[in-house]
């Protein structure tokens, strides 16, 4: 117990101390948290020798994100985009195991025969970092994008496969179908029993401590590790017990709550976690850091492949296809597992492991910068793919004369980006003036947003409005009105005083009406050109006024039936 308390003292001290420097010098704090647990690790200066801490560290971090994940998972959302997840999950993870069994046998590997090289390896490069992903994306607030959400379900299903590996990996020498369904079976066994517990016992508990802030933390942990307990009894990991435990969670009145206390403890543990990792990385000599090279190349174009295509299939557009692709193209902690267990059973050689565990370093690296700069890489590989010849969801329309909804020529009043404000924009104005909708024109990239429009018969451009092309294509020279209700916080590669800017050096005499979170950007953007500026916190202040109101002279029951009768007579793109 000692040792293990010096040991995690080590750790925070020196991922602190590297993570100082790692931020002054803008470089991602996974690398210095890698590096930390190399410094002090056995490999390095060897001041961590105990490989029990290692494993205690490690695996604590592991739970702790993967819950936290569970209770950041909208199934509700995933359930709506399901097909589209189904596919290009299933595309994923089948085409990138055939892919990686061809490739790492065709390079010398072994497969079969007592060595399992190539099979473990192909299943490791088929799976991507939940960590890492999730961290960056949380600081991008792209989970719930069309992008994100996709991403998080392919990750879901990858946690599924994995564990289903894990429990028939033992008996890959003797493998039988009846290994294979009774693990399946454990599966859904734990998620019925989360599922149950979840819907018939816990919301009476929660409910009876819902006042008592330190309750309510400690009844989420334990059930994170009751959860995670009795996976463990089944067979499967104290990992995935906790995932399930976090995702029968997210539906909770209180998961806000939960979520918002546990992300300390969570960012605690996955430090450790991390600098936990980096313990296990050894010197690697040439012949390692070849193979590691080879593993991340191979990881990385299987990613663009397989991710790339399904999702282009069905019609996603080239972004929404690539962002994916780019979001998923690293090695995942769950991998460095399998590989660990293929070690133990003496079905893969230390060296391949070795090499497997420097290129998850590598990658976990590149893919930070990447996914941090996925925008600017999207826009690169969009432009490379239409010269290549593939057509993205724009190439039905000719010059801007013919708009998605079969309308032609340019539109009155055009809305550049489509998110929630735009959305409920349409609904009111299908509701008070509809003949105005045909005075309407939307750009947007968002294929949800593209085909719902279409299918509505409106004027939509699918593209980028950062981009000129995009915008000179939608007719922005010829608008009488031009809307931009994105918030800078969801706009990607602009903000709203930029494009103000842009779009009335494109059209002096439109008039221009923009968003504004900040109060200090309301001057800016009039400044840039804009005729009038929105300020959403405005307008939810009457909101709230108006509910204190209505409270205070007994008629709040009215107010919200009021509301609710609204709701039910609006038809929105986005819910």
């Amino acid at each position: 117990m000692h040792e293990l308390i010096r040991d995690i003292t080590l750790s925070i001290l020196f991922a602190w101390g590297l993570g100082l420097a790692a931020h002054f010098s803008r470089q991602p704090l996974i690398l210095a948290y890698l590096l930390a647990g190399f410094f002090i690790g056995p490999f390095g200066m060897g001041w961590v020798k105990s490989q029990e801490s290692i494993q205690i560290i490690s695996e604590l971090g592991l739970i702790f994100m993967l819950f936290m994940i569970g209770l950041e998972i909208d199934l509700k959302k995933i359930v709506r985009a399901g097909r589209v997840i189904l596919f290009a999950a299933g595309g994923q993870l089948i085409g990138g195991c055939l892919l990686g069994v061809l490739f790492f046998i065709a390079i010398g590997l072994p497969m079969g025969g007592g060595g399992f090289d190539a099979l473990y390896l192909c299943v490791a490069c088929a799976l991507s970092s939940t960590v890492i992903i999730v961290k960056v994306l949380y600081e991008k607030r792209e989970l719930d994008t069309l992008p994100g959400r996709i991403t998080l379900g392919v990750l879901v299903l990858q946690d599924i496969f994995a564990i289903l590996f894990l429990a028939v990996q033992p008996s890959l020498d003797n493998l039988q179908m009846s290994i294979i369904l009774l693990s399946i079976a454990r599966v859904g066994v734990l998620v019925a029993t989360a599922l149950i517990l979840s819907r018939y016992v816990l919301p009476h508990l929660f409910h009876q401590i819902a006042r008592r802030p330190e309750l309510v933390l400690l009844g989420a942990l334990a059930w994170c590790f009751l959860i995670g307990e009795i996976a463990e009894r089944l067979h499967l990991s104290r990992e995935m017990g906790s995932l399930v435990a976090g995702v029968s969670l997210s539906t909770f009145p209180y998961a806000l709550d939960v979520t918002a206390k546990v992300t300390t403890l969570r960012d605690f543990f996955i430090t450790l976690f991390f600098v936990a990792l980096g313990m296990t990385i050894p010197i690697p000599d040439s012949s390692v850091i070849g193979l590691a090279l080879v593993i991340a190349a191979f990881t990385v174009i299987s990613r663009l492949v397989t991710t790339f295509l399904p999702l282009y299939l069905m019609k996603q557009g080239l972004r929404a296809s690539l962002l994916p692709a780019i979001n998923l193209a690293q090695i995942s902690e769950f991998s460095l597992v399998v590989i660990q267990t293929g070690v133990v059973a003496g079905h893969i050689k230390t060296m391949t492991a070795n090499a497997a565990s420097f290129a998850f370093v590598v990658l976990a690296v590149l893919s930070t910068f990447a996914i941090g700069r996925s925008d600017q890489l999207s826009r690169f590989g969009i432009g490379l793919l239409k010269r290549l010849g593939l057509r993205d969801l724009d190439h039905g329309a000719d010059d801007g004369d013919v708009g998605a909804g079969g309308h032609s020529g340019s539109r009155r009043v055009l809305i550049l980006g489509f998110f929630r404000a735009a959305s409920a924009l349409l609904s009111e104005i299908e509701r008070r003036n509809p003949a105005l909708l045909e005075q309407i024109g939307v750009v947007d990239f968002n294929p949800t947003v593209f085909s719902t429009l279409a299918s509505r018969g409106l004027h939509v451009t699918y593209g980028d409005i950062s981009n000129v092309d995009t915008l000179l294509h939608a007719g922005v020279g010829s608008a009488e009105i031009i809307i931009l209700s994105v918030p800078d916080s969801l706009l990607k590669g602009a903000n709203n005083e930029k494009l103000v800017r842009h779009v009335r050096s494109l059209n002096p005499a439109a008039k221009i009406i923009s968003t504004a979170d900040l109060l200090l950007d309301v001057p800016d953007q009039y400044a840039a050109g804009a005729d009038y500026v929105t300020v959403t916190r405005l307008t939810d202040a009457q909101e709230l006024f108006a509910a204190i109101e209505a409270a205070d002279d007994g008629l709040l029951p009215d107010k919200r039936a009021e509301t609710d009768a609204r709701l039910s007579e609006r038809r929105e793109v986005l819910p």
